[in-house]
């Protein structure tokens, strides 16, 4: 009998332990977040992301810290703003207009003249193609616009977060 308690005595202490392992499991130090479309809302502008194929995000900053964007736009004048932008463990994940997969947007390629939420106007595609082209010459296009006037951005929350570090 002895020992059945104990048995009992034991499963319980251990799950605390069990459950905060678990929930842990789901929440990765990399890649893209899960965004509950329709519901969140971008950390540059304020407005609702509802759209993946236009959608961008941003792992980045001493903490490592997920930001989520309507438009990828957004996502490029925010990292112009942060001093870790160029650390090397930042990651951008833009969404892909075609399949609505992530992409890792250093390495996609932008179609211009896409209606996008901002109004930045870029599509991310995976591969080279016609007209497309690559990271750097759509952040410099993107960053000589500035924002849209659709977009003015506030100190929200988490841009304030961000700054700081």
């Amino acid at each position: 009998m002895c020992d059945h308690q104990m048995s009992r005595r034991r499963f319980v202490a251990l799950v605390p332990g069990m459950v905060l392992a678990v929930s842990a499991c789901g929440q990765s130090a990399s890649g893209p977040a899960e965004i509950k479309w329709g519901r969140e809302t971008c950390d540059y502008c304020g407005m609702i992301i509802d759209d993946p194929r236009f959608a961008a995000q941003v792992r980045g900053g001493p903490k490592g810290k997920v930001f989520k964007f309507d438009d990828l736009g957004d996502a490029v004048l925010f990292l112009a703003k942060q001093s870790w932008a160029d650390d090397p463990a930042t990651e951008f994940w833009v969404g892909s207009m075609e399949s609505e997969k992530w992409l890792d947007g250093r390495k996609a390629f932008y179609v211009d003249g896409q209606h996008t939420p901002m109004a930045h106007g870029y599509g991310a595609v995976a591969g080279a193609r016609a007209g497309a082209v690559e990271y750097a010459a759509m952040k410099n296009a993107v960053l000589a616009k500035g924002s849209t006037s659709r977009c003015e951005p506030s100190e929200t929350p988490s841009t304030a977060q961000a700054s700081d570090g």
